[in-house]
């Protein structure tokens, strides 16, 4: 009998890790900087994933975006005005602007270049491969170090095709088809990254990448924030 209970427990425990999604927590440096004349003082934020079967979060700041695949809806919420955004996926950013930020919002469209190292490196835990990229918008242009990995507790191929294309097109109308296809040349997760701006310089590197249990309510607007529409 102690035995069976003895199996019943390690069925349970691997029951549970394979339904327990991934956490990832990501810490940025950003140098201070001058943009137009203004300084920005140094600082550093983090960042916080999610990472499930059909439902993704990203949490920085007073925002997160969730991806919910089975719903086949994306949300930007903030948490600031307790409000958040809802859209039909594929997402498309023009479509919650004015008329006239959206026809600025066209004109912003950003180019990237990646281009594939021999450079390896260990990061943390991770064992990585490196990747150049370039990045130019409106006559400006950001260069990048991005470190990549395979070695991360989930599928990383099945993220990159179904939740890392919505991310990036979260972030606003630059990121059009032609970027989003550039930028999945990056083979792994990215884990670090080193990008040069304005002079000045930004830094990420993950500090945790976990699986465990999703804590509730994750994947969508909490309870009593307000829905808009633009």
């Amino acid at each position: 009998m102690k035995k069976l209970f003895v199996c019943l427990a390690l069925v349970l425990v691997a029951a549970l890790s394979l339904s327990a999604d991934v956490y990832v927590k990501m810490k940025t440096h950003t140098d201070a900087m001058n943009v137009m004349g203004q300084t920005q003082p140094a600082s550093d934020s983090f960042t916080e994933q999610w990472i499930g079967e059909d439902k993704f979060a990203n949490m920085t700041g007073d925002q997160s975006i969730v991806i919910d695949l089975k719903k086949n809806l994306g949300y930007i919420i903030d948490h600031k005005t307790k409000s958040y955004l809802e859209m039909a996926l594929p997402l498309d950013m023009t479509k919650l602007l004015p008329p006239e930020a959206a026809g600025m919002a066209g004109m912003m469209k950003m180019t990237a270049t990646v281009t594939p190292t021999n450079e390896t490196k260990k990061i943390g835990q991770w064992n990585c491969t490196g990747y150049n990229l370039k990045m130019s918008m409106m006559g400006m242009g950001m260069n990048s170090k991005i470190w990549a990995t395979a070695d991360v507790p989930f599928d990383v191929n099945a993220y990159c095709s179904k939740f890392l294309p919505y991310v990036l097109k979260s972030l606003g109308p630059m990121f059009d088809d032609a970027a989003i296809k550039e930028m999945m040349k990056i083979k792994g997760f990215q884990v670090a990254s080193e990008m040069d701006m304005f002079g000045s310089k930004a830094t990420t590197e993950a500090v945790e990448i976990t699986k465990k249990n999703a804590p509730a309510g994750v994947y969508a607007p909490p309870a009593g924030y307000t829905k808009k529409t633009s």
